[in-house]
């Protein structure tokens, strides 16, 4: 179909859809179902685990394609290489002053509500060996092991590794070579171009599986733990979720407002995806439907493929918060006091552990492991006291990680003067662009718009 044929495309052509059948519907009527079903009947809610750890594995599965197609279309089709360099010292930039900075909130939450107070817990009657696990997981967790970890074995097991790091390294590489080598590679970039449609119409099969996903974790969550699990330790979820919450609206939202937009318009916009997050407890069960929306929100393809599978492993402002909320909380239980000094050393020793942790259920529990371990004043056996409520802490974890992500992603694209102000503006109020034509005549070429996705933007 000609670019001029899909401009015309207009979304008020489309017919719009009843509510019953709008995704985010679909899910929140899921997450509501799971969790009544959970909580009356817990045995049958704690069986149904499968249903979400199913739809986890196929998001999963997807998951390397999407970056990978993504990304080394995206860099191919870069004629300035140094604009990819640019980007990606931005993007770490950012990563680094916000990761830091949550970090430093939580530390100061701990500090002001002190959630652990009180508790008097005597570290030889807590049980290390339901944490043990975790420990040794943790001490598997070095710099630079981590860096390590990054260089995939073969070129291909990158894709079958289920590292995102490793993908998206082979991808910028595969994109660099591709672009130094055209014209004479412009068979690999078409073919690469069409792979992308297929992967992304995947995606959208993939993602109206989201309720049943969604249904079956949150079921699992509320029969095996049961919301009296949450009695004992509500001080430190309710500070949590606040803590995160004012992170949210009050540090992201002054970025975003100076960026142009409003963090509870960009809330709205990706509602969908942060049902599926909360349903899930992984972020990443939302990650290729976030690289699609950003797009179309004006961001460009070069910023999105650089900016959110990196930001899914060193932008975790949710994961940072809860770090050393969770520190400070075990510390206070059984009575310890941190100097100044040791609480810095928490913050330098975090902000090294926080990086790998890449969305998914628990592996911010592994990471807190990994942070006491090198702090020996904290017992990491008192991670006890909240092995149990850390299922209900991770959805927060996840949320605040997504739209942290979705956040530096606008920033950056408008740090590198990669962003369309006129289809921001139209996603943030509801009502996506059309693309342009010459938009339309690139995305032909380099994905991952499909012609209805090209047309009106719904439906993700």
């Amino acid at each position: 179909m000609q670019a001029s044929s899909l401009a015309q495309a207009a979304p008020s052509a489309t017919p719009k859809l009843p509510f019953y059948r709008l995704l985010y519907v679909q899910v929140l009527a899921a997450i509501v179902a799971g969790a009544l079903i959970g909580h009356f009947f817990p045995d049958f809610g704690a069986s149904l685990k499968p249903l979400g750890d199913g739809f986890i594995a196929l998001v999963k599965m997807i998951i390397a394609p999407v970056i990978f197609v993504t990304v080394a279309t995206g860099i191919a089709g870069v004629k300035d290489m140094s604009a990819v360099g640019s980007v990606a010292v931005k993007a770490f930039a950012y990563f680094l002053v916000f990761s830091t900075l949550a970090l430093i909130v939580g530390l100061i939450i701990a500090n002001v509500v002190q959630p652990g107070a009180g508790l008097n817990i005597d570290p030889a009657t807590l049980d290390a060996e339901s944490v043990a696990s975790y420990a040794e997981t943790a001490e598997d967790q070095s710099l630079v092991g981590f860096m390590l970890g990054i260089i995939p074995k073969t070129l291909f097991s990158a894709v079958t590794s289920g590292s995102i790091l490793q993908v998206l390294l082979v991808a910028i590489l595969s994109g660099i070579a591709i672009s130094a080598t055209r014209p004479q590679s412009d068979l690999v970039f078409d073919v690469l171009a069409s792979f992308s449609e297929v992967i992304f119409k995947l995606v959208h099969m993939l993602m109206k599986l989201a309720p049943i996903g969604a249904f079956g974790a949150i079921a699992f969550t509320i029969g095996e733990f049961g919301i009296g699990s949450l009695a004992n330790l509500a001080m430190l979820v309710g500070t949590f979720y606040l803590t995160s919450l004012l992170f949210v609206l009050v540090v992201l939202g002054v970025v975003a407002r100076l960026s142009g937009f409003s963090i509870l318009a960009l809330i709205r916009y990706l509602k969908e995806e942060l049902l599926l997050v909360l349903g899930t407890s992984s972020s990443e069960a939302a990650l290729p439907s976030l690289m699609e929306k950003m797009e179309i929100a004006g961001a460009r393809k070069t910023v999105v493929g650089l900016v959110v599978p990196t930001g899914y492993s060193f932008n975790l402002d949710g994961t940072n918060i809860y770090m050393t909320l969770a520190a400070l909380f075990i510390a206070q239980a059984v009575g310890v006091e941190l100097s100044l000094w040791e609480q810095f050393t928490l913050v330098l020793v975090a902000m090294i552990s926080s990086k790998g942790a890449a969305g998914v259920t628990g592996s911010g529990f592994v990471i807190l492991a990994a942070t006491l371990s090198v702090v020996p004043t904290v017992p990491v056996a008192g991670m006890a006291l909240i092995l149990g409520i850390d299922r209900f802490m991770s959805e927060c974890r996840a949320l605040t990680n997504f739209v942290g992500n979705a956040v530096a992603t606008i920033v950056v694209a408008k740090w590198e003067k990669a962003l369309d102000k006129d289809r921001l503006a139209a996603a943030m109020a509801g009502n996506p662009m059309p693309l342009p034509e010459e938009d339309i005549e690139r995305h032909e070429r380099t994905g991952p718009y499909s012609e209805s996705q090209a047309a009106a933007g719904e439906n993700l």
